[in-house]
């Protein structure tokens, strides 16, 4: 059956059946993850071949911000966290019928501490786990058997090092870690899960290029 016969579930079940899964390709330090451009692609092919068309729109947004204030080398600074949430729908469209859609409700989140990049931070995060969550796509660093043993697993040793050392790195006193990790995740550093960890070291690696660091 060509595209054109096909109704919209037919082809994004098209689209799905294409993607076994993702092996985590993009590299930050020590350790890997699937970055957002990896999974588009991993899709973008067959969504064009199966004339579909994803419509996102953002429905509602929060803004919160929290401020840290503390003394370092006897001069005054302050560390401000912003924290974006979208809701989003996202919705299919059949290019060849389109009036068949599906729409998907979504929510998201991009966390930002220079304050400009929140909403496309969190645009972005949520395209990306839509796409793996809509389409079933398991991601791993070898295999797709390891995946459901490692899904929910919590960050290594190794990336809660690197988030410690990257912390030290841009000037911020320790014992302040543990503090702006609850407030932007709810949880200390040993509790973040895999995902939030790396998109915690991404955000202070980020700013190491600052001039002004993390403040």
């Amino acid at each position: 059956m060509t595209s054109e016969k096909m109704n919209i579930y037919q082809k994004l079940l098209e689209v799905r059946k294409s993607v076994t899964y993702l092996k985590k390709e993009a590299t930050s330090n020590q350790y890997k993850y699937t970055g957002s451009a990896q999974v588009l692609a991993s899709v973008r092919d067959k969504i064009n071949e199966m004339g579909l068309i994803l419509v996102p729109k953002i429905l509602d947004k929060n803004l919160l911000t929290e401020t840290i204030e503390f003394v370092e080398k006897e001069k005054p600074k302050k560390t401000t966290t912003y924290f974006t949430e979208l809701t989003l729908s996202m919705t299919w469209v059949n290019a060849d019928n389109p009036s068949e859609t599906v729409e998907c409700s979504w929510y998201s989140q991009g966390v930002d501490i220079a304050g400009e990049k929140g909403v496309g931070k969190a645009l972005t995060y949520g395209e990306k786990y839509f796409i793996l969550k809509f389409f079933n796509i398991p991601t791993d660093n070898d295999d797709p058997d390891a995946f459901q043993k490692k899904f929910e697993q919590k960050a290594s040793k190794e990336i809660q090092t690197k988030i410690r050392e990257t912390w030290i790195k841009s000037g911020q006193k320790i014992n302040l870690l543990e503090r702006q990790c609850q407030i932007m995740y709810g949880s200390g550093v040993a509790q973040l899960s895999e995902d939030d960890a790396e998109a915690f070291l991404t955000l202070l690696e980020d700013k190491l290029g600052d001039p002004d660091g993390i403040n």
